[in-house]
């Protein structure tokens, strides 16, 4: 898991992105897709054409780091394209990375009994 610090936004570029591009490419398109600062310190989440292939770009204030996922199984939930940027929490972000639904989480056991 990204150490994600206190403050900062997660922002996923709805539809597909061409995941060729590393991190210059990408904050290119932060910038004229997402219209945002990629050196702000948020996080931007991109998603491969598959579904199976995540990119995260993040400067933390002394460079740039590049982040990637695929999964083995599955695909990544992504939102329909609307505007072109969708922002998430963090805790939404670690399910994302995890392959569960961060739309809706559900608890996979519920205690019958207390005590």
């Amino acid at each position: 898991m990204i150490p994600v610090p206190s403050g900062v936004r997660v922002w996923l570029a709805t539809g597909h992105t061409d995941m060729r591009k590393g991190f210059p490419g990408l904050s290119l398109a932060v910038q004229e897709v997402l219209r945002r600062d990629p050196l702000s310190g948020h996080l931007f989440v991109f998603r491969g054409r598959r579904g199976d292939l995540l990119k995260v770009i993040w400067h933390d204030g002394q460079g740039a780091c590049l982040f990637s996922k695929r999964l083995e199984r599955g695909r990544f939930i992504w939102p329909t394209p609307v505007n072109g940027v969708v922002s998430i929490t963090p805790a939404q972000l670690g399910y994302l990375l995890e392959g569960i639904d961060w739309r809706m989480p559900q608890k996979t056991w519920v205690p019958s009994s207390v005590g």
